[in-house]
């Protein structure tokens, strides 16, 4: 596969980089990118690097939370308890994490295995941008907030983890569907946010390990050299995109996104049924 061009590089990573936090979608944003730009798809590995890009914001901008999972798994397979007697309520956090991870690997390998690129299509992603985003509206707006993430129990986790394996199918967005099932949980706004970037920590190391392992193996070296500016750019822009994200969810609903999502569905509607070229 040849070498993509810089200029494909930066706008694929700050795309990625940028909707993989905001619910629109990231995977159905860097399939339209480079159909709509006349572009040759860039295909998985550089969606799988990307993702890295973006794995390494999460991780950088949430570290402390990072920290405290990992330091309270620890402690709750030590079997160490807080003054009231209670299992780690990070240790517990983490197992949850893991939880919700499960269905999103059995659903992906099945996906990976029997459909391939078959749902790679600007069909889809018109018709799953602008009904999810009436559900996202409709969600937030009707949701009730009374959790954070300290009230988290197992049933809210598979739950989550349920719906984020829909966020296979490209316009569904991992983070809205996460953030929506978590609203209609409760959860506060900026608290479904932050479980549904710890979320996808898992995933995202899985998805971006296994792809980067089968690139290494093909000895693909322009693909690497692609895959590696991508992650880094991806990272560099996730960062800002979740630090937007956290503060503006504290004053505002997800109105604005549900809004870009129609919008952005009726335009590829347009483009598909009534365009002539």
């Amino acid at each position: 596969m040849r070498s993509l061009s810089w200029l494909q590089l930066v706008v694929l990573a700050v795309v990625q980089g940028i909707t993989e936090f905001l619910p629109i979608s990231s995977s159905a944003h860097l399939i339209l990118v480079p159909q709509l730009a006349g572009w040759p798809d860039q295909g998985v590995a550089i969606d799988a690097a990307s993702h890295l890009g973006t794995l390494a914001a999460v991780l950088a901008y949430f570290w402390r939370d990072v920290w405290q999972l990992i330091t309270g798994f620890l402690r709750l397979v030590a079997g160490r308890r807080d003054s009231a007697g209670r299992p780690d309520r990070w240790g517990l956090m983490a197992v949850y994490i893991v939880i919700g991870t499960v269905p999103l690997l059995i659903v992906g390998y099945g996906i990976d295995r029997y459909a391939g690129d078959a749902l790679r299509k600007m069909e889809i992603i018109a018709w799953t941008m602008p009904i999810f985003g009436i559900v996202l509206y409709l969600a937030d707006r009707f949701a009730m907030t009374m959790r954070r993430l300290e009230d988290l129990r197992f049933v809210h986790a598979i739950t989550i983890g349920c719906a984020q394996a829909l966020a296979l199918i490209p316009g569904i967005s991992r983070s809205g569907i996460t953030m929506v099932t978590g609203r209609l949980l409760g959860f506060e706004r900026a608290e479904a946010a932050r479980f549904s970037f710890l979320l996808s920590i898992p995933a995202s190391a899985a998805a971006g390990a296994l792809k980067t392992y089968e690139m290494v193996k093909a000895g693909d070296t322009a693909m690497l050299h692609d895959a590696a500016i991508v992650a880094v750019l991806s990272a560099l822009t996730g960062i800002l995109a979740i630090a937007f994200l956290m503060v503006y969810l504290r004053r505002a609903t997800f109105a604005l996104f549900a809004i870009y999502r129609v919008v952005l569905g009726g335009f590829l509607l347009y483009l598909i049924y009534f365009h002539i070229a």
